[in-house]
């Protein structure tokens, strides 16, 4: 009997001391609750005790980094254009008491986030166009949107690490006009750009054009000076010789004309008292 009753009494105490005795995991953090009433908050892991339950319990909470992917949503941008972001939020629960005493459970978390996130982003991508939002500005854009949010979920006891875009999507009832107004912005500064090509190589022909006709006016100058001087320089010479010995100057010039004007073809008529004919017969 006495064995029994011993028995009992250690199984009823290695209960009690199990129940005190929990570890706390690194990837969680660990709230007590003495009588439903938050006493303390272990964030560090390792071994730790409370009083048994229930006059203490405790509720456990994630310590890591958490992804929610947001449903895709419709965004209007500043100059009207309908738009369908696809977004996802990084987050992690930095006081899990607030946690706690809030939200409670991480599927109410993300209800709250998926109001909060798309709130903010709604109102800020309200502020730009849409090739902002595509383009460079986008990395801005979705710090802000993490700032803003992050400021909203801190009363929850929750920390936005990050919001990002995934995709942007248009309507399916708006791609095709969209995209013939793109195609036509397009076209229409294709055409701009030819204009102003064919205006610039207008230019340059007309330019070049005018060059050459200074250049070939330059160089027909040129050559008529050069030919003037020649002709000048030849003349004195043919008047030094004929100064200086005018009878074989007439007789080398004559020659000159009997070697163009006489071949073995040519027949040649005189009269009697041609100069031309005396150097012949003498």
């Amino acid at each position: 009997m006495i064995k029994n009753i011993s028995a009992v009494l250690i199984l009823f105490g290695s209960l009690i001391v199990l129940s005190t005795v929990f570890t706390v995991d690194e990837t969680e953090q660990v709230v007590i609750l003495q009588f439903g009433k938050p006493i303390r908050t272990i964030k560090d892991p390792g071994l730790n005790f409370k009083l048994p339950a229930p006059i203490q319990v405790s509720s456990s909470f994630e310590n890591r980094l958490l992804q929610y992917d947001v449903p895709p949503e419709e965004v209007l941008s500043r100059d009207k254009k309908s738009l369908i972001i696809d977004n996802y939020v990084r987050w992690r629960i930095i006081d899990p008491l607030k946690f706690l005493q809030t939200v409670r459970a991480i599927p109410t978390a993300k209800t709250r986030l998926d109001d909060i996130v798309y709130s903010e982003l709604r109102q800020e991508l309200g502020n730009h166009d849409m090739f902002e939002i595509i383009t460079e500005n986008r990395e801005l854009i979705m710090n802000k949107v993490t700032l803003a949010s992050n400021e909203e979920t801190s009363k929850y006891g929750i920390e936005i690490i990050d919001v990002r875009i995934k995709r942007v999507d248009l309507p399916q009832q708006n791609e095709a006009s969209i995209y013939a107004r793109m195609e036509a912005e397009r076209k229409r500064q294709a055409n701009k750009y030819r204009s102003e090509g064919e205006e610039e190589a207008q230019k340059i022909r007309a330019a070049t054009d005018r060059d050459q006709t200074v250049i070939m006016a330059e160089a027909y100058k040129t050559s008529e000076e050069i030919r003037g001087e020649g002709e000048a320089k030849a003349l004195d010479i043919y008047a030094s010789s004929f100064s200086k010995d005018p009878d074989f100057y007439e007789f080398l010039r004559t020659l000159e004309t009997y070697e163009k004007i006489i071949d073995k073809k040519t027949t040649l008529v005189l009269p009697g008292d041609s100069k031309l004919f005396k150097r012949l017969t003498q």
